[in-house]
């Protein structure tokens, strides 16, 4: 049996600045952009991983949600509390100083993990955190 990753969802509160941010200063590609009453869910990922993407969703994606599940959610995302995405990179400083310069929120400056990377973080426009990991060669 052979399992892979498909989709992750990130939820956002504003679809324009998360375009902006995953693909001019990520440089994921948009794959998909589709409206649903008064919804949006835009579909990322990378060019090298065709097989994996990221859709940005609103936080309250279920039409079912409660005006008070909703102003909870915001605040949690508000927080970045709800969701968290760890990229791989080869050359996590360049990728620091490419996000940062962008003006990525920084969380972390790249550091030596003890298990086993060297790793930077940063908070996306909605407020989620994004790791960005190199693993370290021995």
């Amino acid at each position: 049996m052979d399992i892979k990753l498909s989709t992750c969802f990130i939820s956002v509160d504003d679809h324009d600045k998360a375009i902006a941010f995953y693909r001019d200063v990520l440089g994921l590609e948009v794959r998909n952009d589709v409206g649903f009453e008064g919804m949006r869910w835009v579909t990322v990922g990378s060019p090298t991983q065709p097989d994996v993407n990221i859709v940005l969703e609103p936080a309250a994606a279920d039409p079912s949600t409660s005006p008070a599940d909703k102003q909870a959610l915001a605040e949690l995302m508000a927080k970045g509390l709800l969701r968290g995405v760890i990229f791989v990179t080869d050359d996590v400083d360049a990728a620091f100083e490419r996000i940062s310069s962008a003006g990525g929120e920084v969380l972390q400056e790249p550091m030596d993990q003890p298990y086993g990377v060297r790793d930077c973080a940063f908070r996306d426009p909605a407020g989620n955190m994004l790791r960005f990991n190199q693993p370290r060669k021995e």
